[in-house]
């Protein structure tokens, strides 16, 4: 690359490679797939650009090196850090509050303390690596202190923030002892993106509520004059990517040997999700179960396929999840399942992406039922993977997608009977309802997909950026 310095920084808690070790011992990156690095990728080639992130090993200190043309850059966590920045203060104080608190969260002073002292050493690795007025994009939770931070070492640069999961009310927020903090890590940001425009809403009155200060529709103005910009950017996934692959004959074939593996019902039902208690995945089994129990559903005819990915297995929370899950698919498949003929398939496992092109191209319904979620890729991979205008999306009201995918069967997933009804609707609906759905499900996904999502968000950093230094 021939400098170690980026106009094009990427700063995210994981880097986008997963390390590979070879028959031989050596070890070699294979790039993660993600949406994300995807989505960037051309960015980065054009601008020389770097990524700064842990490597996902504890304990270990790696040089910066060089893979696909990009430059990453590893920051080393030690395995207490782990436990209490990630798994901690990331996972089990903000995700549940920031998750419309569906599980109480913690507060430990201590695990603040970690992710106070390892978001500073994110923002030192990025200004070590960032050229003069260079371009640096933070995501996520995990890192919302890193704009100041990067602010004040390195006032030179463009600073965008985009959120991925859901902001919440301030009611919520304000329960947060650090709620202060995080607010004004945020705004060290030029431009802070959310996925929903409630959610830069949420921020912006925060911000004028606890900082006082003064702020016009999506902008909040400083005290040192600077202006921060809050906008909703929902993010997508490749959406024509998706498709080519679940049109390849191998997935196709695949897709067929699912079906046939379940005993070839007339519809199947998906849920795929990470194993997270924001996922509502009991409630849509439970639901399920109910409709087979009251005869609305013909187990003969129709069963469930439910994937499970592992999620934070050492998470209290996590564990005691998949044992309620569990009980819960073994009760109703004990009570209402055939020998050789289960209702519910539930499998606790993570396939590759040709695997869940398979399962959506096999899927007659795809039931996306969060509690609450930031956006859920999973209802727009669905819809991608359809290949012509079948197919069924059930999905919940409180994802992100919802706002964009108004053409789904839209339910309440707190509302089992609703839930039941909204699932036994995408079952017999007409088809030429499902079509007219599904031909609008595909426009939207295909017309705003992953790369309109990465542009449209640096075209209004680079710009918010400019007037910034424009009036300096």
């Amino acid at each position: 690359m021939g400098t170690d310095k980026a106009s094009f920084l990427v700063v995210a808690n994981r880097l986008p490679v997963d390390r590979v070790e070879l028959p031989d011992g050596s070890v070699s990156w294979r790039t993660s797939p993600g949406g994300l690095v995807t989505a960037l990728e051309p960015v980065m080639r054009a601008h020389e650009g770097a990524w700064v992130g842990w490597h996902g090993a504890p304990d270990e200190e790696l040089e910066p090196f060089e893979e696909g043309g990009i430059l990453l850059v590893p920051v080393p966590l030690s395995e207490g850090e782990i436990a209490e920045y990630y798994e901690g203060f990331s996972n089990a104080t903000l995700w549940p509050l920031y998750h419309d608190v569906v599980a109480p969260p913690e507060f430990h002073r201590e695990w603040w303390d970690a992710y106070v002292k390892v978001n500073r050493r994110f923002a030192e690795r990025a200004a070590a690596v960032a050229d003069e007025g260079a371009t640096v994009w933070v995501q996520d939770y995990q890192l919302q202190l890193v704009p100041q931070m990067l602010r004040e070492a390195r006032p030179d640069l463009k600073i965008g923030f985009f959120l991925h999961i859901p902001f919440p009310p301030t009611e919520l927020f304000q329960q947060l002892p650090w709620r202060t903090e995080i607010i004004k890590g945020l705004l060290g940001a030029d431009l802070i993106g959310f996925q929903v425009p409630g959610g830069a809403q949420n921020f912006v009155r925060l911000v004028r509520q606890r900082l006082k200060m003064e702020t016009s529709r999506d902008r909040v103005t400083l005290p040192n004059g600077r202006v921060a910009t809050a906008r909703a950017y929902p993010i997508s996934i490749d959406a024509k990517a998706f498709n080519e692959l679940a049109r390849r004959p191998d997935v196709q074939a695949r897709s067929a040997e699912i079906r046939a593996d379940l005993g070839n019902p007339k519809t199947l039902f998906l849920g795929v999700d990470r194993l997270d208690y924001t996922k509502g995945i009991k409630q849509r089994i439970r639901a399920f179960g109910e409709l087979v129990a009251e005869g609305r559903i013909d187990p003969e005819e129709t069963v469930f396929l439910q994937v499970a990915t592992p999620s934070r297995e050492r998470v209290d929370q996590y564990k005691l999840l998949r044992d309620e899950i569990d009980q819960l698919v073994g009760r109703i498949n004990g009570d209402l399942g055939t020998i050789g003929n289960p209702p519910i398939t539930y499998l606790h496992a993570s396939f590759p992406r040709e695997e869940m092109a398979a399962m959506y191209a096999a899927a007659d319904v795809m039931v996306v039922t969060p509690l609450r979620d930031g956006m859920n890729l999973v209802a727009k991979e669905y819809v991608a993977c359809r290949d012509g205008n079948n197919g069924a999306l059930v999905l919940s009201e409180f994802t992100g997608a919802a706002k964009e995918m108004r053409q789904a069967y839209q339910v309440n997933p707190y509302d089992i009977n609703g839930l039941k009804a909204s699932m036994e609707l995408a079952l017999r609906d007409a088809a030429s309802n499902k079509a007219r759905r599904m031909r609008a499900l595909r426009k939207t996904v295909f017309e705003r997909d992953i790369n309109r999502w990465a542009s449209s968000f640096l075209n209004d950093l680079d710009e918010v950026g400019r007037a910034r230094d424009g009036a300096v």
